[in-house]
C-alpha cells in the first residue's frame, strides 16, 4: 500500500508560506525584518535552538524570491504544452494544488530551454515578461508553482501550485470528464510559460530539520552542540588511557603511515579516529585547516582510516564541488592501497544530483558514484542465472542439449551436440565474467567477503583451462577428420574431468553465498547500496536521503568546510540516528556561506557551527604548516590572522621555488604596487566598483607574462564590475591558445579553496573618503592574499586602502617596512598604460566622446589559455 505524506511531513509548509506572498509582499524588503532576531551562542533548549534559525530561513528565502522576480527578464524558461489535474496527491493535505504539467521541447531559443528541476520554484506567465510588472496583470494574477516530482518515464512534471489554472487561461476538458486540462492548440489559442525563479531544494530540507520533520531524527549530537561544552572536544580519560588505547593507536598508525602526513596532520587524525574506541561519550572534535595546510589531504587519510577500522562515517561538505574533491582525494588513497584491484569499492558512495554533481569530471568517481552503481548492479539481474547454466551445461551437457532441441524443434537450423556445447560454454563464461568483475568492485565487502572473491578468480582461472580444453579437443578433433559428434566432448572430458569438478564446486559455492536482493526498483536499489556503504558522500542539505526505514545508523559524521556551512544546514547530519562522533574541519578565518539578505546576515544566519564553537572556546587540532606560499607571501597573513602559528614547509623555502616571472623588485614574490592616479566608478549596470586605471595596469603585467614561461594566474577582485572590465581588456588580447600559460579572472568568493603561480589582486577603489568595509572585511581579505604560490602583487592607491584602521592599512605600512611598496611609475610600461587609461577615460567623459573613440565589439570570459 502506498504511504500517504502531509505537506508537513514533505516540507511543503515551507512552500505553502512562499505562496502565501503576494506579489507586494515579495518586492517588500521588510516584510519578516521585525521577526528575525540575532541568533544567541548559547540556547535554552533544543526547541529554543532550532526556533532561532527559523526566521532568518523565512527571511533569506523571501530575500532570494525577491531578487529572482527583479530579474526575471533574464530567467530561464520553457513554453508549457498540457496541463492536467493530479489526483493520486489528493493524499497530501496542502491548501493548494498538484497539477501534471508537460513541457514543450523545442531546439527554437524563442520557446525557452529550459528543464525544469525538483525544488524548482517556476512562475506562469501567458507572455515574456519584460518586468516584474508583467506577472501581475488585471485578469492575470501573479501565479507561481513548486516541482514537487518528475516521472522520467512519461515525462510528466508534478508541480504544486499557487492556484487553480482553470483561472489563468483556457482549458479544453476531455469529453470522458476524466479531470484533464489540455490547452487549447488554435492559431490564436493563449500560450502558457514556466519561468525559472529559484531552486528551494536545500531550503525545503533546512526548514524539515528545525521543525522535526526527518524522519527517525536522534536529538542527541543537537543537544551536544546547543550546550555548548567546550570539553567536548577532548578525549575521554577512562577509554584514553592505558593498554587498549595504545592498541588502538598503533592500528591507526599503521594505516596512515604511508601518506606522509606532519606531526600536527598525524596527531588530528589519531585524535579523531581514536575517539571510535569510545562508546559512552559522545564527542565534536574540530580540525583547524588554514589555507595551504593540506586540509584536503588530512581530511582523505581520516577518512581512510574510519574506511579500513570499517567504521560506518558521512562525510560532508557545503558543496557538489567540495564533496567531489574530497571523495576523490579518498578515492586516490584507496586505488593506492588496493593496486589494480578493485574490492573494497562498493564499501564508497558517493551520492547528489547527477547533473549538478558532474562526476565524470574527477577521475575513478564513476566507480563509487550512486546512480552508476544501481546501473551497474541491475545488469547483474541475471547473475544466478547465468550461474545455475553454467553449472547445468558442466553437470549433464547432454540433457541441457535435449532442453535446447526441443525450444529449438521448428528451426531450420539446430546446432550439433559439440557446436550447443561450444557455444553455451564460451558466452556463459564471458557472460560471468562480466558479472564477477561488476559485483567485485559494485558489492559491499559485508555482501561478498575476500573468501568468495578469492573463489571467484579461481572460478575464473579455471573456466579460462577448461575453454583451453575444450580448443584443444576441438583442434585434435579437425586433425583427425572425426565425425562422431560426441567425440568433442569425449575428448574435452578426458582432458579436463579434474578441472572440470574443481571449476563446478568453485560455481556451486558462488551461487550459494553471493547473491543479489530481489530488488526491482531503482530508488530501493539505491536504498540498499546506501543501507550497506561504509564511507558515504554527499552535500549535508542531501543527507536528509538517508533519513530512511530501515537504514543502518551512521556513526561518524565528518564535516569537511565546515565553516563554509550554516549552522541551520549542518542540524540536517547531525539528526542522523546512530551518530556519535562528529569532525568539523574548517577555518572560521576564511569566508563563511553566502547569505543574500542583509537583515539574516545581520542576524549570523551565514554563521557555521565550527566559527560559534571556536567562540565557546572549543579545542581545535590546528593544521600548522603551510605548503602552498613563499615564505614572503605566508609572511603577513601568517601574523594578521593566524597569530604567526602557522611555519613554511622546507620545501617552499628552497630557492627553486623563489621563481622569477618578471624583471624587476617590482615583479618579486611579493609587492604592493602604489596606482595613485586610478580613479574608481560605479558603472551603470550596478555591478559594483571599477576602476580603469588598475584594469589597464593588469592587462598590461599579463600581456608582459606572456613570454613563453609555464605559468597559471589569477586576478582577484572583490567587485564584479572590476572582474568583468579586467575580463574584456584581456579577451581583446587575443592571448594565444597555450596550456602552459593560464589566467583566471574572478571575484575573491569565488577563488576561495583555489591556488596559482601568480596572483594579481585588483582592490579598485581609489576614495580615501569612501566607506569601503566590502573590502576591509578580513575574512575575504584573507581569501585574497593566501592564493598564491610564488608571486602576489597588489595593486591599490595607498591613500584610500590606509584610511581607518583595517587591514589593508596594515598591508600598506608592512609592505614598506619590508621594502616590498613600489609606485607604478617606476615601470615606464606600466605607467604608461596607466596614463592611456586615464586619457580614454577622461574622453569617455568628454562630449566628443564619439569623434574620439571608435565602438568596440565585446565579449566575456573567466578563464583564457
Amino acid at each position: 500500500m502506498e504511504r500517504s505524506y502531509s505537506a508537513k511531513e514533505e516540507g511543503l509548509d515551507l512552500v505553502e508560506r512562499v505562496f502565501s506572498w503576494t506579489i507586494k509582499d515579495v518586492l517588500n524588503d521588510n516584510l519578516c525584518k521585525d521577526k528575525v532576531q540575532k541568533i544567541p551562542d548559547t540556547f535554552l533548549s533544543t526547541t529554543d535552538y532550532l526556533n532561532c534559525f527559523i526566521p532568518p530561513l523565512i527571511e533569506e528565502t523571501h530575500s532570494d524570491l525577491s531578487s529572482s522576480l527583479k530579474g526575471v527578464s533574464r530567467a530561464p524558461f520553457c513554453e508549457i504544452s498540457s496541463v492536467e489535474l493530479e489526483r493520486s496527491r489528493s493524499s497530501i493535505p496542502t491548501k493548494n494544488l498538484f497539477y501534471q504539467i508537460s513541457v514543450k521541447r523545442t531546439n527554437n531559443d524563442a520557446n525557452g530551454k529550459y528543464e525544469p528541476e525538483v525544488g524548482d520554484l517556476i512562475a506562469f506567465t501567458d507572455i515574456k515578461p519584460k518586468t516584474v510588472d508583467d506577472l501581475d496583470r488585471p485578469k492575470r494574477e501573479y501565479h507561481i508553482g513548486y516541482v514537487h516530482a518528475i516521472k522520467e518515464s512519461t515525462d510528466k512534471i508534478s508541480i504544486l501550485s499557487s492556484k487553480s489554472f482553470n483561472m489563468d487561461i483556457q482549458f479544453a476538458l476531455r469529453s470522458n470528464n476524466a479531470p484533464s486540462l489540455f490547452a487549447l492548440r488554435r492559431d490564436n489559442a493563449p500560450k502558457l510559460y514556466a519561468f525559472y525563479l529559484l531552486n528551494l531544494t536545500t531550503n525545503v530540507r533546512i526548514w524539515k530539520a528545525l521543525n522535526f520533520q526527518l524522519e527517525g531524527a536522534s536529538m542527541t549530537m543537537i543537544k551536544k552542540v546547543h550546550q555548548a561544552d567546550s570539553n567536548s572536544g577532548e578525549n575521554c580519560q577512562l577509554c584514553f588511557s592505558g593498554e587498549n588505547h595504545s592498541v588502538a593507536c598503533s592500528s591507526v598508525q599503521n594505516i596512515i603511515m604511508s601518506q606522509n602526513l606532519n606531526e600536527s596532520q598525524k596527531d588530528a587524525v589519531l585524535s579523531c579516529v581514536t575517539s571510535s574506541e569510545c562508546h559512552h561519550n559522545d564527542t565534536i572534535k574540530l580540525i583547524w585547516g588554514p589555507p595551504g595546510t593540506g586540509k584536503t589531504k588530512t581530511v582523505a587519510s581520516l577518512l581512510f582510516s574510519l574506511l579500513k577500522l570499517k567504521t560506518r562515517t558521512l562525510a560532508c561538505a557545503p558543496t557538489n564541488t567540495a564533496v567531489l574533491e574530497v571523495a576523490a582525494r579518498l578515492q586516490y588513497l584507496v586505488k593506492e592501497s588496493l593496486g589494480h584491484d578493485t574490492y573494497g569499492f562498493g564499501d564508497i558512495v558517493v551520492f547528489g544530483n547527477k547533473s549538478r554533481m558532474k562526476v565524470d569530471g574527477y577521475q575513478g568517481l564513476h566507480d563509487v558514484f550512486l546512480d552508476y552503481r544501481v546501473d551497474n548492479l541491475f545488469k547483474c539481474s541475471g547473475w544466478k542465472q547465468s550461474l545455475e547454466s553454467m553449472i547445468k551445461l558442466l553437470e549433464n551437457p547432454k540433457e541441457q542439449y535435449g532442453l535446447y532441441k526441443r525450444e529449438e524443434e521448428n528451426s531450420i537450423c539446430i546446432k550439433t551436440l559439440d557446436q550447443f556445447f561450444m557455444h553455451r560454454f564460451c558466452s556463459n563464461r564471458e557472460e560471468l565474467e562480466v558479472y564477477m568483475r561488476t559485483l567485485h568492485k559494485n558489492l559491499p565487502t559485508s555482501l561478498i567477503p575476500f573468501e568468495e572473491i578469492k573463489k571467484m578468480y579461481e572460478a575464473q582461472d579455471l573456466l579460462r583451462s577448461l575453454k583451453a580444453s575444450l580448443l584443444k579437443a576441438k583442434l585434435k578433433q579437425t586433425s583427425d577428420g572425426c565425425e562422431d559428434e560426441n567425440s568433442l566432448l569425449d575428448s574435452f572430458g578426458s582432458l579436463s574431468i579434474e578441472k572440470k569438478e574443481e571449476c563446478l564446486l568453485k560455481l556451486r559455492s558462488l551461487s550459494q553465498t553471493i547473491s543479489l536482493p530481489n530488488i526491482t526498483d531503482k530508488y530501493e536499489m539505491a536504498k540498499f547500496c546506501l543501507k550497506n556503504a561504509r564511507l558515504i558522500f554527499c552535500t549535508a542539505a542531501t543527507s536528509t536521503k538517508l533519513f530512511a526505514e530501515g537504514m543502518t545508523p551512521i556513526e561518524f559524521l565528518v564535516i569537511d568546510e565546515a565553516a563554509q556551512l550554516k549552522e541551520c544546514e549542518s542540524t540536517i547530519p547531525l539528526q542522523l540516528p546512530g551518530l556519535h562522533h562528529v569532525i568539523l574541519i574548517g577555518d572560521e578565518k576564511q569566508l563563511p556561506a553566502v547569505v543574500k539578505s542583509q537583515v539574516s546576515e545581520e542576524a549570523g544566519y551565514g554563521r557555521s557551527l565550527f566559527e560559534r564553537l571556536v567562540s565557546l572556546g572549543y579545542k581545535r587540532h590546528l593544521l600548522n604548516v603551510q605548503y602552498r606560499m613563499h615564505p614572503s607571501i605566508s609572511l603577513f597573513p601568517n601574523k594578521e590572522f593566524y597569530e604567526e602559528k602557522l611555519s613554511d614547509a622546507p620545501f617552499v623555502r628552497e630557492v627553486s621555488y623563489n621563481r622569477r616571472f618578471l624583471e624587476g623588485k617590482m615583479y618579486a614574490s611579493y609587492s604592493f604596487i602604489n596606482i595613485a592616479k586610478g580613479k574608481e566608478q560605479k558603472p551603470d549596470r550596478g555591478y559594483g566598483w571599477k576602476n580603469m586605471a588598475e584594469a589597464a595596469a593588469v592587462s598590461k603585467i599579463i600581456e608582459s607574462l606572456e613570454n613563453g614561461k609555464k605559468v597559471s594566474i589569477g586576478i582577484i577582485s572583490p567587485y564584479n564590475a572590476q572582474v568583468y572590465e579586467i575580463q574584456e581588456r584581456i579577451k581583446q588580447q587575443n592571448l594565444v591558445s597555450d596550456p602552459n600559460f593560464s589566467v583566471s579572472v574572478r571575484s575573491v568568493d569565488g577563488f576561495q579553496g583555489s591556488e596559482e603561480d601568480i596572483i594579481i589582486i585588483s582592490t579598485v577603489r581609489s576614495n580615501g573618503n569612501a566607506n569601503i568595509s566590502f573590502i576591509f572585511n578580513r575574512q575575504r581579505a584573507n581569501v585574497a592574499l593566501t592564493r598564491a604560490r610564488h608571486c602576489l602583487w597588489i595593486l591599490g592607491n595607498e591613500n584610500a586602502l590606509s584610511s581607518g584602521d583595517s587591514i589593508w592599512r596594515n598591508l600598506v605600512l608592512n609592505a614598506k617596512e619590508r621594502d616590498c611598496f613600489h609606485s607604478a611609475d617606476d615601470d615606464k610600461k606600466l605607467s604608461k598604460a596607466i596614463e592611456e587609461a586615464l586619457l580614454i577615460e577622461l574622453l569617455d567623459e568628454s562630449p566628443f566622446k564619439k569623434l574620439s573613440l571608435g565602438s568596440t565589439s565585446r565579449t566575456t570570459g573567466t578563464t583564457f589559455r
